[in-house]
C-alpha cells in the first residue's frame, strides 16, 4: 500500500504519524511539502518537497508511484492544490479524502466581520481601525498595499515578498501562540483591529481570545470550498478511519492489486 498525504500543516504531521504507526509492514507513506516555507516541520516517513506540475502532473505522479489512496491535508487556504488534487484523483482512479480542521465559530463578546477574501478584508479595513495586526500570512499582500494611510502589524513565518503595505512591521514567528503573548502583542503595538482567516485549530486561536479581551474588531477570511463530492474528515483519526474503510490494507508494499 502507498498512500500520499498533500501536506504542510499540523493535522497532515500528526496524520503520517498515524499512518506510520498503523499501517501494515511495508507500507509507504509519503507526505508532500509545496516547499513554501523555509525550514518546513517534516513528517514521519517519506517526504517530497515542490509541486506536481499541475493536475496532470499530480495523476502522473499517482500512477507512477502506484498511490492507493490520497489524502489533501493542505491548508484550508490552499485551493489550488485542493481542486488539483480532484482532478488528478479522478484521473488516475485513486481514492481521495480532504483533510480539514473545523472552523472557529464566534462567541459572545466577538464583534467579527466576516469577508470573502484579502480584498474584501482589506476594504473593511478603514473604517474599522488604523493600526492593523494582519494574520493572514506573507502571500497575498498586495491586497493590503494601498491602504497607506493604516499601519500593520504582520506575522509570517518567512519574509514576505513586494508589494506591502507601506507602514509595516514584519514579525518572524511560528505557531503555537500563547494567550499571554497576544495579549502583548496587541497592547505594545496598540492595535485595534484584527485580521486573520478562518484557519480553524487551536495553534493560532488564542489571538482571537485576546482580541475578545481587548474589544477590537476582528475581520475574519471565509475559506474557499472543498472540491464538490471529495468527502471530508475533520481529524486524523477520522482520516485513518476512511482509510480502512476505503483501501484493503492486505495491499501491502507493491501498491493497488
Amino acid at each position: 500500500m502507498h498512500v500520499l498525504v498533500l501536506g504542510g500543516t499540523t493535522e497532515a504531521r500528526r496524520l503520517a504519524g498515524a499512518l506510520v504507526d498503523t499501517l501494515p509492514a511495508g507500507a509507504r507513506v509519503t507526505s508532500s511539502l509545496a516547499g513554501r516555507v523555509a525550514r518546513p516541520a517534516l513528517p514521519p516517513g517519506e517526504v517530497r518537497i515542490g509541486g506536481f506540475g499541475g493536475a496532470d502532473g499530480l495523476a502522473g505522479w499517482l500512477r507512477a508511484h502506484r498511490v492507493d489512496a490520497l489524502i489533501d491535508a493542505t491548508h484550508p487556504f490552499a485551493g489550488t492544490i485542493s481542486f488539483n488534487a480532484a482532478e488528478a484523483a479522478a484521473t488516475a482512479h485513486v481514492p481521495l479524502l480532504a483533510l480539514r480542521r473545523p472552523g472557529w465559530v464566534p462567541v459572545a463578546g466577538d464583534r467579527w466581520h466576516p469577508a470573502a477574501s484579502l480584498e474584501d478584508a482589506a476594504a473593511l479595513l478603514p473604517a474599522l481601525g488604523a493600526r492593523v495586526f494582519l494574520t493572514t500570512g506573507r502571500m497575498g499582500l498586495a491586497a493590503f498595499a494601498g491602504l497607506d494611510e493604516l499601519w500593520f502589524l504582520m506575522r509570517s513565518v518567512d519574509a514576505p515578498d513586494a508589494p506591502c503595505p507601506a507602514r509595516m512591521e514584519v514579525l518572524l514567528d511560528r505557531g503555537p501562540f500563547t494567550l499571554d503573548g497576544e495579549r502583548d502583542l496587541i497592547r505594545r503595538h496598540r492595535v485595534d483591529v484584527l485580521v486573520t482567516k478562518d484557519s480553524g485549530g487551536a495553534a493560532t486561536a488564542p489571538k482571537l481570545t485576546a482580541a475578545r479581551e481587548a474589544g477590537i474588531p476582528v475581520v475574519v477570511v471565509g475559506r474557499p470550498p472543498v472540491p464538490g463530492g471529495v468527502p471530508v474528515a475533520g481529524t486524523p483519526e477520522q482520516a485513518v478511519a476512511w482509510l480502512r474503510e476505503t483501501v484493503a490494507y492486505g495491499a501491502g508494499a507493491g501498491g493497488r492489486p
